[in-house]
């Protein structure tokens, strides 16, 4: 029997016809073009976190009705669903494509050319693409060159469509980079050049209010996708896009991998799950986007970057979390300005969880609000629906890897909050490295004692607790990458506060380790002398409990520590 030819992972290539015609394997999406086909509203609005694919889908959706692909259509999507059941608009249309990252936002003018200019080259690909199709096709390009930036150049690509009796397809791609780049510069700058380029006669408006000109005449179809719904209330009143799709039950797995998609993608590519040992569901499934939706997700990418460690080493050999993913600290920083975003932030961190409406919709005006802070949260990748109970949506941190980023949030706010805290990595590093090697913990308890706890301000004693310790001990372990560190674990009989599991590139570590953490405020240990005693013995009786669970139970490579820290100051350990 001949052995079926492994196809090429797709890690990094977000070109449709390449992936198509190039041997990549190809997991298909096409099935929701019928249903974005069937939507009323022509003008549809669709976003996801960083890195879920949106660049490759909508590719799809440029080949799929790009006139100028029709003779490519079998050859593209002949065994794909769309292919064998195609809807009546496939390849009628001039596609534009339009692409908002990269602006410079450094100052409005700045953006102001960086956009006439962004928009200028755009359309001048669409005339040249297309330029058999006009009568003096050579000359409306001529005309955006000398004449016509910005929404100028739009008008001649509408009068181009026109004259040739075709319409046009509009694909805005990053429609938001350039608002969260001007949140990243901070609440004054970012929001007052926001509001110059957005809103009243801002650039912005103007470009969509073009589209809707434009709508009435050539425009046939528009779909605008990114990353948050930041921009939304202040543009509809230029353009009335009413049909926002991203909350949709229906739309739920229209990007992202499903199980079943990603063993597909194991069998195309030649993946074999004997490979692969470490726990893919923990580190990183996860994502549902609304309560009814059939399927949680995984993030495209970070399979992706597993699967292509693994078929170029035959195991995993790297970090298990791509550093590409993570969302940049000066981005979050600014949004948690106020002290009560701070604190949620924290809580989420402690918690995994927390409860909150997701609003579809919102202007910069609210970003720094509390509830809308959440919702950002959730829109970044960083929070995904748990449940639907009693009335209340629940959401949570979706995995592993994402839980690694909150934990790098919480050291850096507490550095940021307090100036004297102390931190030293390669020597941080060491006291992991005796702790994972030698079986002590005393250097690493004794480093995150003195450096970082003893020197939490007044304002930090607030959140101080079993969590707010766990989470910083989490982080220093996480950096040091010699363990997996797992909290809230859920064994047999219980959660345990910190589960040590020895790294996949690091097999030769003798231990592994389950800590119990208990906190005493340092006035109650004084006070009532056996508040301690009675720790003590809780924290006894919780790790003898998981060490008989059948995950535990008969290993002797794994240890069992009892922490209780008393105030911020002081520590004592058992190995029970």
């Amino acid at each position: 029997m001949e052995t079926k030819k492994a196809k090429r992972l797709p890690y990094g290539n977000s070109n449709f016809e390449s992936i198509r015609t190039e041997n990549y394997v190809y997991i298909d999406k096409t099935r929701f073009i019928e249903l974005l086909e069937q939507e009323n509203n022509k003008n549809l609005f669709f976003i996801r976190p960083r890195k879920f694919g949106k660049s490759l889908f909508f590719s799809m959706l440029s080949h799929y009705y790009d006139i100028g692909q029709a003779d490519k259509f079998e050859q593209l999507f002949g065994d794909l669903y769309i292919g064998k059941h195609p809807t009546p608009k496939h390849n009628t249309y001039m596609v534009l494509n339009l692409d908002f990252s990269g602006l410079d936002t450094s100052s409005e003018e700045y953006f102001r050319d960086s956009l006439s200019g962004k928009i200028q080259d755009n359309v001048r690909g669409f005339l040249n693409r297309y330029k058999h199709l006009f009568p003096d096709g050579d000359i409306y390009s001529e005309q955006i060159n000398t004449e016509q930036p910005g929404t100028g150049a739009l008008r001649k690509a509408f009068n181009a469509a026109e004259s040739a009796g075709k319409k046009i397809f509009i694909i805005i791609d990053e429609y938001d980079h350039f608002a969260n780049d001007l949140i990243a510069m901070g609440t004054y700058a970012g929001d007052n050049v926001y509001r110059h380029i957005v809103r009243a006669n801002g650039v912005i408006r103007d470009f969509y209010e073009t589209l809707k000109e434009g709508s009435k005449t050539v425009i046939d179809r528009i779909i605008l996708t990114g990353i948050t719904p930041v921009m939304l209330d202040d543009v509809t009143s230029g353009f009335n896009i009413s049909n926002n799709l991203s909350l949709e039950p229906m739309y739920n797995e229209m990007l992202g991998f499903t199980h079943d998609e990603v063993n597909t993608l194991m069998e195309e590519t030649g993946v074999v799950s004997g490979m692969i040992n470490i726990d893919m569901e923990l580190f990183y499934n996860g994502y549902l986007f609304h309560k009814d939706g059939e399927h949680r997700v995984y993030n495209p990418s970070m399979m992706l970057y597993l699967f292509s460690q693994i078929l170029r080493y035959r195991k995993l050999t790297g970090n298990i979390i791509d550093d590409n993913l993570k969302t940049d600290y000066g981005r979050l920083r600014n949004l948690i300005q106020n002290d009560r975003n701070c604190e949620q932030l924290i809580k989420i961190a402690q918690d995994s969880s927390v409860f909150s409406e997701i609003i579809p919709r919102f202007s910069i005006d609210k970003m720094h609000d509390s509830e809308y802070f959440v919702s950002l949260l959730f829109y970044l990748g960083l929070l995904t629906v748990d449940r639907y109970e009693n009335g209340k949506t629940y959401l949570k941190i979706p995995n592993y890897s994402i839980r690694t980023v909150y934990w790098d949030y919480v050291l850096q706010l507490t550095k940021d909050r307090n100036k004297d805290v102390m931190t030293d990595l390669m020597h941080q590093l060491d006291t992991v490295s005796t702790l994972a090697y030698g079986g002590d913990p005393k250097p690493y308890l004794d480093y995150i004692s003195q450096n970082i706890l003893c020197r939490l301000s007044n304002r930090d004693m607030r959140n101080f607790n079993e969590k707010y310790i766990k989470i910083i001990l989490l982080t220093g372990l996480f950096q040091s990458r010699m363990y997996i560190t797992v909290t809230e674990l859920e064994v047999s009989r219980g959660y345990t506060d910190i589960y040590m599991q020895r790294s996949h590139l690091l097999p030769d570590i003798p231990y592994e380790w389950v800590w119990e953490i208990k906190y005493v405020r340092k006035e109650d240990a004084d006070d009532k002398k056996n508040i301690l005693k009675e720790k003590r013995e809780e924290a006894r009786i919780q790790l003898n409990r998981y060490r008989e669970t059948p995950l535990f139970a008969g290993r002797s490579d794994v240890r069992y520590l009892s922490l209780i820290f008393i105030g911020k100051d002081r520590y004592e350990m058992e190995e029970v």
